[in-house]
């Protein structure tokens, strides 16, 4: 009901509507309001003095206009007559709803008459302050305007729904707010005082009660009023003119006025109109909803962008992180060449220095030598040794020969860092506008921190671009065999994470995920290389074992509760490549026969192992307390071997093991085992399979 509080309200004064007219652009004033917004047209630009003079042969003819759109200026927001030769110009005013209105040109005469009543100036003009039309008026004056009864009745009814809460009639102290009133007693209840005063049942039982507003409408709407005819006053409306789109009295039809128009009854035009009115509404109602959910969906999209804007700003700062960090690495590079240049010039004068000083010091001991024997003063002595020391002479110099004295390396570092194509691309580093060529999801972002392995278990995650637009619907992941083959889908969903047990030991995997929705799929995501442990690390699992295995130390250590047999189960399970693992027995008495080797899955748990099918076990052979039995299962040569205190218990125990395997130990009370894990295969057994 707020809403509508505007349209009830006049534009001139702001207020609700008084005694409202209709003009007739379809727009409503205040009778009063009306009668202050008048102006008062010159009398030689009437339009009878126009007519008189006969100069009206471009001029507008007011009446068979209707009365309407003589002077519009609706583009600037106020109209005038500034054309009249003896009238000045009128400004305009803002009302209270900030339309602009129309003061009177001078002062009303002072009257002792209704507003209704008073006598309006002679060639009167009223401007509508809504669409700014104007009109002159005829000697009826304002008189000539009907009066909107409906906009009374509902700005009354309006008014009273606003009115404080009732209270209730039969209270005796402090009366309470009414909860219904009865339409046949018309007296407000509250609800202690209904159930008292006013029981459902006997009589009252046919009474109705409605809510306290609809009785207080009932209540006090006042009988409707009957709309009067403007030019016969003493007659009722009866009948509709449909040319003239008003109502008609019975004296007018009388008159002739209406005689070649289409006139119908009141009632049925009025029902008829009134259904109009509704679907017109049914149609308005439904703009509104959409605007409703239209302003939800733009209040989700402010939501989004904020979120989108900081996730996008920290993918942009990380980038730019990325770049500098690269940027880094790059310079601690070029660092390092430099300073290897530098030792390598330095290192090739020093080798310099020393050559030159050694060659110095010989050939300044030979010319000191020489300087002795020239001193000599027997003849035949000095020649005896002067051939030999000439050539050694000649020989020394001719060492001193071109370019043992230049310089083997200069001073110069010959590196340039050509850095030119690093600004122009740091220069031209900008973003692109990314445009989706198709409703199909983004491709994925494998987030390497959070993707890891652990035993034969690999965990990925991925996320969404920060920019991504189009929402996916699931994802796939794929992996490949662990051998370069080709990849297989391994999950399938919603989820952004996903953990893939039971892969290969050893072995080096290739994953990539991509996207999809109701209309494809999108490109795969980068491929992401993961490697699963070199040896196995794993426990016993109480989850597969006899109720009567009773477990300790972090589930490596077993031992049972009953003198029969009961297998228990390794939590993890092979299918390929060589694995080696130990049991120590930690307790050994009465000479119990316990069982140690590999299983299926599906291995009997209540006898000793090795009984069934699906097992092979070594359940004799020096096994004592402190004793180590050590297991070996080559699923590449397909066999299995068994040591005891790190010697091999005769040739290959069984050949053509193939499928999917279990550590496996069978027990009872007098025995306790524990088991030792991620041990690497014994070293002659490599060599020995290295050689075969």
């Amino acid at each position: 009901m707020e809403e509508m509080e505007e349209e009830l309200k006049c534009p001139v004064c702001g207020s609700f509507y008084r005694e409202p007219i209709i003009l007739p652009c379809s727009h409503n004033l205040c009778q009063a309001c009306a009668r202050n917004i008048l102006v008062q047209t010159p009398e030689s630009e009437s339009p009878q003095s126009r007519r008189a003079s006969g100069s009206g042969v471009s001029d507008y003819d007011y009446l068979d206009l209707d009365k309407m759109s003589l002077y519009s200026e609706a583009d600037s927001g106020y109209g005038s007559y500034g054309g009249f030769a003896s009238a000045p110009t009128t400004p305009c005013q803002k009302s209270p709803n900030g339309v602009r209105v129309f003061p009177p040109a001078m002062p009303p005469p002072p009257t002792h008459l209704s507003p209704a009543l008073a006598p309006v100036p002679r060639n009167s003009c009223i401007t509508c302050p809504q669409c700014h039309r104007s009109l002159i008026l005829d000697d009826r004056g304002l008189r000539g305007f009907p009066k909107n009864r409906v906009l009374e009745g509902v700005i009354d009814r309006y008014q009273q729904s606003k009115a404080a809460a009732l209270k209730c009639q039969l209270c005796e102290k402090a009366p309470k707010e009414a909860t219904v009133m009865c339409e046949q007693c018309d007296v407000f209840y509250c609800d202690p005082c209904r159930l008292r005063c006013h029981p459902p049942r006997g009589p009252l039982a046919k009474h109705r009660l409605v809510p306290p507003a609809q009785g207080r409408v009932s209540r006090r709407l006042s009988p409707r009023k009957v709309s009067t005819c403007t030019d016969h006053e003493l007659e009722n409306h009866s009948m509709y003119c449909v040319q003239c789109k008003m109502p008609v009295c019975y004296q007018c039809l009388e008159e002739g006025k209406h005689s070649s128009h289409e006139v119908k009854a009141l009632g049925a035009m009025w029902k008829l109109h009134k259904s109009q009115l509704s679907q017109a509404l049914n149609g308005l109602s439904d703009r509104a909803k959409e605007a409703k959910e239209f302003l939800v969906q733009l209040r989700t999209m402010v939501q989004q962008i904020q979120e989108n804007s900081v996730e996008f700003e920290a993918c942009l700062v990380a980038q730019c992180d990325a770049l500098i960090d690269a940027l880094n690495r790059r310079k601690a590079q070029l660092l390092a060449r430099v300073n290897k240049e530098h030792e390598h010039k330095l290192k090739v004068v020093r080798d310099q220095i020393s050559h030159c000083t050694v060659k110095l010091r010989q050939t300044t001991g030979l010319m000191e030598y020489c300087l002795e024997v020239i001193k000599e003063n027997d003849p035949s002595g000095f020649l005896q040794i002067s051939d030999a020391l000439i050539r050694r002479v000649h020989l020394t110099e001719d060492q001193w020969g071109k370019g043992t004295l230049t310089p083997r390396m200069t001073t110069d570092f010959d590196l340039s860092l050509d850095n030119s194509p690093l600004l122009q691309s740091i220069h031209q580093l900008d973003f692109v506008q990314v445009k989706a060529s198709s409703p199909v999801p983004a491709t994925p972002i494998l987030q390497l921190e959070e993707c890891c392995t652990h035993n034969n278990s690999a965990t990925l995650s991925w996320k969404q671009p920060p920019l991504s637009t189009v929402a996916a619907e699931g994802y796939i992941l794929e992996l490949d065999d662990g051998s370069g083959g080709q990849f297989r889908e391994v999950y399938v969903g919603k989820e952004t994470m996903c953990t893939v047990d039971g892969l290969h030991f050893n072995s080096t995997y290739n994953a990539r995920v991509k996207a999809f929705n109701k209309t494809g799929v999108s490109p795969y995501s980068k491929t992401l290389v993961l490697q699963t442990s070199e040896v196995a690390w794993f426990a016993f699992d109480p989850g597969s074992a006899h109720s009567d295995i009773i477990f300790s130390n972090d589930n490596l250590t077993v031992t049972c509760s009953s003198y029969d047999d009961r297998v228990v189960l390794g939590k993890t399970g092979f299918s390929k490549g060589v694995h080696y693992w130990e049991l120590t027995i930690d307790r050994y008495d009465n000479h119990p026969d316990p069982a140690f080797g590999v299983a299926r899955i599906d291995v009997m748990k209540d006898v000793m192992l090795g009984k069934d099918d699906k097992a092979w076990a070594i359940t004799e052979g020096g096994i004592t307390k402190g004793a180590t039995i050590g297991v070996l299962l080559d699923l590449n040569r397909k066999t299995l071997t068994f040591f005891i205190n790190n010697e091999q218990q005769g040739p290959i125990a069984f050949e053509n093991v193939e499928g999917l395997f279990f550590p496996a130990v069978s027990l009872n009370r007098n025995v306790q085992v524990t088991l030792h894990t991620g041990l690497p295969v014994p070293d002659f057994y490599s060599s020995r399979a290295s050689i075969a």
